[in-house]
C-alpha cells in the first residue's frame, strides 16, 4: 500500500526526530538539530494546510512553503553528515527521502500552476 504524502511528511517528521534524539547533547549539535526538527516538521504541518487552501494561488503558496521547508531540512542533513559519522546510514536514507518529497511538491506546483492558466 502506498502512504500518502499527508503520510509521508509526518513519517519523515518522526524519523527526523528520533534521528535528533541519538545526537549528543553540545552546543554545536543543539543549534543544527533544532534547526532540522523545526524545518522537517513544518513540511508536514504546511502540506496539511496546503490541502485546505482557499483557492489555487493559496494551494500554490502553502506549497511553496513545504519546498522550503523541506529544502531547509535537507540542508541541515547534509551539514550533520558533514559533521558527524554517526548515523551516516540513516542521514542518508532520510535525505534521500526529503529529495523525493522535494520532487513530488515541485512537481505539484507545476501542475497547479499549469492547471490555473
Amino acid at each position: 500500500m502506498k502512504k500518502d504524502l499527508k503520510d509521508r511528511t509526518k513519517a519523515f517528521a518522526i524519523r527526523v526526530w528520533k534521528l535528533c534524539s541519538s545526537f549528543p547533547k553540545s552546543r554545536e549539535f543543539n543549534a543544527y538539530v533544532n534547526q532540522l526538527i523545526r524545518s522537517s516538521s513544518s513540511v508536514g504541518a504546511n502540506y496539511r494546510a496546503s490541502q485546505r487552501a482557499k483557492s489555487r494561488a493559496d494551494f500554490i503558496n502553502k506549497l511553496k512553503i513545504v519546498e522550503e521547508e523541506i529544502d531547509e531540512s535537507m540542508y541541515f542533513l547534509e551539514l550533520l553528515m558533514e559533521t558527524s559519522k554517526e548515523n551516516i546510514s540513516e542521514m542518508k536514507l532520510i535525505h534521500a527521502e526529503a529529495n523525493e518529497i522535494l520532487a513530488i511538491v515541485v512537481s505539484s506546483i507545476k501542475t497547479a500552476r499549469a492547471n490555473g492558466k
